[in-house]
């Protein structure tokens, strides 16, 4: 079977027509030109044949070659004033860019892109952040920002085209890359933020996040096998009983867990953990068990399972876990394995059932990762640094990297609750830290230091509709405001972690917060020419009872169409401060 790519975009007015070239150099491969569709099944290339429009539009040309290749020749031919982002076809501008991590917002930002990186385990150096204050520090600052997400990755907002290849150069040269995070790829590789340092790690999620990451994007130079799944795709690592991943919410979740014959650490694996619209849900056991050193074949075969497999119609049944309910979890599981043993003969039989948690029975309480904490190495310790919503301005990312370079050896490690770590810190040097300028100036700051914010510490925030055309509502500045008003109202004997999502896709994670604000519609009584009539407002709808870490829980709505304003909002959150989190007025 071949459907290989022709690489001519489709002759539509104005759209600029590349000829494909096997490239050379970071994209070149004895294997191009091919694309994702020429690596699935016969069975996956008939559905995608009867499937969606965005299946028919990966048929037409397949993303890859956008994101591997064109984005450089768009970048060109925009520069040398050959061609402008209006004149690109549409779908190459606003979706097979995403496969280069360019995603454009041409109903709030027209003409402008984010680029989302992969940055496996949330590592992050020095000059990596000094890199992107630069990327983004030429844009007008009301654009130009750094926002770390809630998979421990960066994006870069407000990019213009014309200066892709310039950026996509420097984060190679950084070890970093673009490829592959965006539409139907896998997201970002999420571990344990203080890999290698925790005292209580079972295992360092660091190696194998790299791992499997290297074979999706083929080492940042872009794998065509991994390029037309279903629909996207989650993996976290989890390192210690905290599950400071969050695996319960992704599409694969590997929990360490040791063998109970040999005492060999290995992972229990989860799977079907998501966030949508149509439903969400938190992952269920597969009963597998499967060795570090075997981690990284048997992601790949799952991905390749779910690839030639899962559903091409309807992408609100696209998720893995769709799959797995269509097949039965004992089909799906037996299939794997078959693949596994069929793909890796010398592994034959290395997936083995769950293994039972030899802590079963006790509790653990998730550790906190803000603060000042020791690590495993005697008289270093990581202090977490609150990022309020994870939104860095360019001169702030340059402060950051020079306190790194101070501080912490030129390295910082993201979390997927938006904030920073600054590692091996020398502990007589702490102090030191602590009264830096950047971090008493009453935005960032280290709880439990001179500054503490119960509400805003634990704030976590989606993009929200300052950039994204889905977003119902405005989410970080609102979110930041409230929690300040808050603040100042009440007094609260302990953190509260409160997200804010702008639509039920939940980029946020609203459900497993402490109280999660989702967009919403929401209906208020106004005058309208002289009578009281009910009318559409902002909202949200509030929930409450989220749970992470060893015993997780989705929260449940507890108020619907809230009006957004802080008339509306501030009396409702004093409420269930008061009563759920023993708060008192100030």
């Amino acid at each position: 079977m071949s459907h290989a790519v022709h690489a001519v975009n489709d002759p539509k007015a104005g759209a600029v027509s590349v000829d494909f070239k096997p490239s050379s150099g970071r994209f070149g491969s004895e294997d191009w030109p091919k694309s994702g569709t020429e690596y699935i099944s016969e069975e996956a290339m008939e559905k995608a044949k009867a499937g969606n429009k965005q299946e028919k539009m990966k048929l037409a040309k397949d993303g890859a070659l956008t994101g591997f290749q064109e984005v450089h020749e768009f970048a060109a031919a925009i520069r040398e004033g050959k061609t402008t982002w209006e004149e690109l076809d549409i779908d190459d501008a606003d979706v097979r860019l995403k496969w280069a991590g360019l995603f454009h917002r041409r109903k709030r930002t027209p003409g402008r892109f984010m680029m989302r990186l992969k940055v496996p385990n949330g590592v992050v150096t020095s000059e990596q952040m000094r890199f992107f204050a630069k990327s983004v520090g030429k844009y007008p600052v009301e654009v130009g920002v750094i926002d770390i997400t809630t998979r421990q990755n960066i994006q870069l907002r407000g990019l213009e085209l014309q200066d892709a290849t310039d950026i996509i150069d420097g984060l190679y040269e950084r070890d970093l890359s673009n490829v592959q995070s965006g539409m139907d790829n896998v997201r970002n590789l999420v571990g344990n933020p203080i890999a290698g340092l925790d005292p209580h790690e079972m295992i360092d999620t660091r190696p194998l996040c790299k791992s499997i990451n290297d074979m999706i994007t083929n080492s940042g130079k872009g794998n065509p096998a991994m390029t037309n799944l279903p629909r996207k795709f989650n993996i976290a690592v989890s390192g210690s009983r905290d599950d400071f991943a969050h695996t319960t919410i992704n599409d694969i979740g590997l929990c360490p867990c040791p063998n109970k014959e040999t005492g060999e650490m290995g992972f229990n694996v989860i799977v079907g953990g998501y966030f949508s619209i149509k439903r969400v849900m938190e992952s269920i056991p597969m009963d597998l068990w499967v060795k570090p050193e075997d981690a990284t074949d048997f992601c790949e075969v799952m991905l390749e399972v779910f690839r030639d497999n899962g559903d091409r119609g309807d992408r609100q049944k696209a998720r893995l876990i769709w799959l797995i309910e269509k097949w039965g979890l004992d089909k799906f599981r037996d299939t794997v394995k078959e693949a596994f043993d069929a793909k890796f003969p010398s592994k034959a039989g290395a997936l083995i059932s769950s293994q039972p948690e030899p802590w079963k029975g006790t509790t653990w309480a998730k550790r906190d990762l803000l603060g000042v904490h020791e690590q495993k190495q005697d008289g270093l310790s990581f202090v977490g640094v609150n990022v309020p919503v994870g939104r860095i301005l360019p001169d702030e990312a340059n402060a950051i990297a020079d306190l790194a370079d101070r501080y912490s050896g030129g390295e910082i490690r993201l979390t997927v609750e938006q904030n920073l770590i600054f590692v091996n810190v020398k502990n007589e040097d702490v102090p030191k830290l602590l009264a830096e300028p950047f971090l008493n100036t009453g935005k960032y700051f280290v709880p439990g230091s001179a500054i503490d914010k119960p509400l805003t510490r634990g704030l976590v925030s989606c993009t929200g509709a300052q950039f994204c055309g889905i977003a119902l509502i405005e989410t970080k500045n609102r979110a930041l405001e409230l929690s300040k008003r808050l603040e100042e109202k009440l007094k609260l004997p302990r953190p509260v972690r409160i997200h804010w999502t702008g639509c039920p896709n939940s980029c946020g994670q609203a459900q497993i917060a402490d109280i999660g604000l989702m967009g919403a519609p929401a209906r208020v009584e106004k005058e309208v020419n002289g009578k009281i009539k009910k009318v559409a407002v902002e909202g949200v709808n509030i929930f409450l009872g989220g749970r992470v870490g060893e015993d997780p829980f989705l929260g449940d709505i507890h108020k619907k169409g809230v009006p957004a304003d802080f008339d509306s909002l501030i009396p409702v959150m004093t409420e269930i401060l008061k009563e759920k989190f023993d708060a008192e007025d100030a």
